[in-house]
C-alpha cells in the first residue's frame, strides 16, 4: 500500500518514475527481439524451406500487418476502455508464436507463428507506450527514449541471434525464445499492478488537461497524416535496409553469412543509440528541429551506401543508423501533443498503422529485387530519407496546435 500510495503521488507530482520506465523498456526489448527472431531466420528459412525473395517478403508483409494493424484498433479501445493486464497476455501470445515457430515444417506453418507473434506486438506497444507516457513525468523526450530504445535494441540483436543461435541450430533455435516471453510476462505483470494502481490519478489528471479546439481538429489530422508518413518512409528505408541488405552484402562484396550480420548489426545498434539520445536532444532544442536535421543528414549517407568500399559502408551505416533513428521517439511525442488523451491511439497510429504500410514496402522490394536486382532496390531506396523534407510543413514545437 504504501508503494502503491508513494507511485501515485510521483505521478501526481509529475515527477518521473524510473524504474517502471525500466521495465517497460526491458519488456520492450522482449517484445522487440521475438520480431527480430523473424529477419534474423530469413537466411536460414530461405535454404531449409527453399523461399524466393517475394515469399520472404510475404513473411515480412504478414508479420508488419498483424503487429501494424490491430495496433490502433487496440490503441482506441484501451483510451476508452484501459485494461493494465493486456501486457501480460500480449507477452502469452508471443510466447505461443515462438513455440510454434520453433516447430514449423511449412511455410503456411511459419505465417501462423509470425501471425501470433503480430498480435503479441499489437496488444503490447500501444498498452506499454501509454505506461511510458504516464511514467515520464515532466521528461517526455527522455521517457520515450528508454522506451524505444528497449525495442530498438532488440531490433538490434537480430544479427547475433543469426550468427550465434540460429545458423548453429537452425530454426529449432528459436525455441529459447520462450524463455524470453515468459520472463515479460512476470515483469509485465508487475507493470500492469502499476499501472492498475495509477490508473484512476491519470484519468483525473487526463479530464482536467484535455481540451476540444474544433478549429484545430482538421489541422492536427493533416499533420499527424505528415508524421504517419515520416514514419511510412522510414520504415520503407529500414524494412529493405534490415531485411535485404544482408543478401546485398553477400552479392555484392562475397562476404559469407556471418560476417553480413555483423555489418547488420552495426546499422541497427547505432539505430538503438540514436533512438535514446534523441529524446533528451528533443527535450533541449525542440522536436521539430532534430526532425529536420534527422532527415537531411542522412539522405546523402543512404543514397551513396551502395556505391562505397565495404569499409566506409560500414562507416556510413553508424552514421544512417544513428542519425535517421534519432527522431522516431520524438515523432510519437508530437504526435500525442497533437491528440492529448488519445495515448494509445496515436501510439497505434504512428507505430502501428505507419509501419504496417511499410510492410507493404518489404513485399514490393522482394518482388522488384526478383525482377530487377539487388543493387537496383538498395540505390533506389537510398533516396527514402529526402521526403523528409516534409518535415518542414509541420510547425514549431511552441506553436504545433495553434
Amino acid at each position: 500500500m504504501a508503494s502503491t500510495s508513494a507511485n501515485i503521488q510521483a505521478i501526481t507530482a509529475r515527477k518521473t518514475v524510473f524504474p517502471i520506465l525500466f521495465a517497460i523498456s526491458l519488456c520492450h526489448l522482449f517484445n522487440d527481439t521475438m520480431q527480430a527472431v523473424i529477419p534474423a531466420i530469413f537466411p536460414i528459412m530461405k535454404e531449409s524451406l527453399q523461399l524466393s525473395y517475394t515469399q520472404i517478403g510475404w513473411i515480412a508483409f504478414v508479420l508488419n500487418m498483424t503487429s501494424s494493424v490491430l495496433q490502433p484498433v487496440v490503441g482506441f479501445y484501451s483510451d476508452k476502455k484501459p485494461k493494465p493486464y493486456l501486457l501480460p497476455i500480449a507477452m502469452l501470445c508471443s510466447l505461443l508464436g515462438m513455440l510454434a515457430l520453433a516447430f514449423a515444417p511449412t511455410y503456411g506453418v511459419v505465417l501462423l507463428s509470425v501471425i501470433l507473434i503480430g498480435m503479441g506486438s499489437a496488444i503490447f506497444h500501444p498498452e506499454s507506450s501509454k505506461v511510458a507516457h504516464m511514467a515520464a513525468g515532466t521528461r517526455k523526450g527522455l521517457a520515450q527514449s528508454i522506451f524505444q530504445v528497449g525495442g530498438n535494441t532488440g531490433s538490434a540483436l537480430a544479427p547475433a541471434m543469426t550468427l550465434l543461435i540460429f545458423i548453429p541450430l537452425g530454426q529449432f533455435g528459436s525455441i529459447w525464445f520462450t524463455l524470453v516471453a515468459l520472463i515479460g510476462f512476470c515483469v509485465l505483470t508487475y507493470v500492469a499492478k502499476w499501472y492498475k494502481d495509477v490508473l484512476p490519478t491519470v484519468q483525473q489528471m487526463s479530464k482536467r488537461q484535455v481540451t476540444t479546439n474544433p478549429n484545430t481538429q482538421k489541422k492536427s489530422i493533416f499533420l499527424i497524416s505528415i508524421l504517419i508518413f515520416l514514419v511510412f518512409a522510414r520504415s520503407w528505408y529500414g524494412s529493405g535496409i534490415g531485411t535485404y541488405y544482408q543478401f546485398f552484402l553477400m552479392d555484392q562484396y562475397a562476404l559469407s553469412l556471418g560476417d553480413a550480420q555483423l555489418y547488420l548489426f552495426l546499422f541497427l545498434i547505432a539505430g538503438a543509440l540514436g533512438t535514446f539520445f534523441g529524446g533528451p536532444l528533443a527535450d533541449r532544442f525542440g522536436m521539430r528541429r532534430v526532425m529536420i536535421l534527422s532527415f537531411i543528414i542522412t539522405a546523402p549517407f543512404s543514397i551513396l551506401l551502395p556505391h562505397v568500399p565495404l569499409v566506409i559502408a560500414s562507416i556510413f551505416l553508424l552514421i544512417i543508423g544513428f542519425v535517421f533513428s534519432s527522431s522516431f521517439s520524438i515523432t510519437v511525442i508530437y504526435g500525442q501533443y497533437l491528440f492529448p488523451g488519445k495515448v494509445g491511439t496515436v501510439s497505434g497510429l504512428i507505430t502501428g498503422l505507419a509501419f504496417g504500410l511499410g510492410a507493404i514496402g518489404a513485399v514490393l522490394l522482394g518482388g522488384v529485387i526478383d525482377m530487377s536486382g539487388l543493387f537496383t532496390v538498395m540505390s533506389a531506396i537510398g533516396f527514402l530519407p529526402l521526403l523528409g523534407l516534409l518535415t518542414f510543413l509541420l510547425p514549431k514545437d511552441a506553436v504545433r496546435t495553434k
